[in-house]
């Protein structure tokens, strides 16, 4: 079954689906052995390890669309995908609505910011005029209509954030993106249950809640946010600030104590799920792919004699 029905049919279910977002195909892999059934591919991650530039709109288009293409390639649950502005106008938005659908993605969200954007979370956004965001969003629901009218197009608003900070205008914006066609709306940057359970009574459609742990959202138990009716909440940098944070502690140890602290930091992965790295990324699946495909005389002179692992 594709991917953007298997999302339908897990909304359709009236469940509260929990999205952790991964950056890379082996942070989607992990997302997926984890047993979550859907995932998002983060703009802010991305930008992070790809280029090492902060969320601010240097992504590009091919850049998010390559990306979300090792990220399908590598897993089989649905994913959902940053697609900041729409990289350009109503027009840009189309084309970014095809690629996304082409890479394998089972959804979008795009944001009514002023290119080039920011992270939600971060100081300093503006806003492009309602009409020119419902163009966008009207954009990409022709696209998705043409070439699979499952994919999901969630209208992502920032007004919490910017205008003043207005609810009211949340609210005015998330009513005239549905009614342009999105599926979902997504108001980033609300700072209380309140303001959340306002936007789930008065909107009126599936609410996407974005409960970062780096910026100003609050946390609220998943129970609740069930219990409230909200569709999708994300932890979109949970798997980005782990990896950062594992990362720095191993490079200032091993630049501290050297090979002693190799040897300490390998004992921590002897019972890790992980510590087989080399089973972990699919040498054992590759050996057995081989045993199907490849002529025997060819595979006993890979591994005869050979040194190294053997799955």
């Amino acid at each position: 079954m594709k991917r953007t029905k298997v999302l339908r049919e897990l909304l359709a279910q009236k469940r509260l689906l929990v999205k952790p977002s991964g950056f890379d195909a082996l942070s989607a892999k992990i997302i997926e052995q984890a047993g979550f059934k859907v995932m998002g591919a983060t703009g802010y991650g991305i930008s992070t390890t790809l280029l090492g530039k902060p969320d601010a709109g240097f992504l590009t288009l091919t850049e998010a669309v390559t990306v979300t293409r090792h990220m399908v390639g590598a897993t089989k649950i649905p994913i959902i995908c940053d697609a900041d502005t729409g990289f350009g106008n109503a027009l840009n938005v189309m084309r970014t609505t095809e690629e996304f659908i082409q890479a394998g993605a089972a959804g979008i969200h795009i944001e009514d910011q002023v290119a080039p954007k920011r992270c939600g979370h971060v100081a300093g956004k503006q806003l492009i005029s309602v009409e020119e965001a419902v163009g966008k969003f009207r954009a990409a629901d022709r696209v998705r209509r043409e070439l699979d009218s499952d994919f999901l197009i969630i209208a992502r608003t920032d007004a919490r954030g910017a205008l003043g900070g207005s609810m009211d205008e949340v609210i005015r914006r998330g009513k005239a993106y549905i009614d342009a066609g999105a599926d979902m709306i997504f108001p980033d940057g609300l700072t209380s249950l309140q303001e959340l359970e306002r936007c789930v009574k008065e909107i009126a459609a599936p609410i996407h809640y974005n409960m970062s742990a780096i910026g100003v959202s609050f946390y609220a138990r998943l129970s609740q946010l069930e219990e409230m009716g909200v569709a999708i909440v994300s932890n979109p940098g949970g798997l980005l600030r782990s990896a950062l944070k594992a990362m720095w502690d191993y490079a200032q140890g091993f630049a501290a104590e050297g090979t002693e602290f190799m040897m300490k930091a390998d004992k921590e992965f002897d019972s890790h799920p992980t510590g087989n790295m080399h089973a972990f990324v699919g040498f054992p699946e590759m050996r057995r792919l081989e045993e199907e495909f490849l002529p025997k005389e060819e595979i006993k002179k890979k591994y005869s004699g050979s040194m190294g692992y053997q799955p």
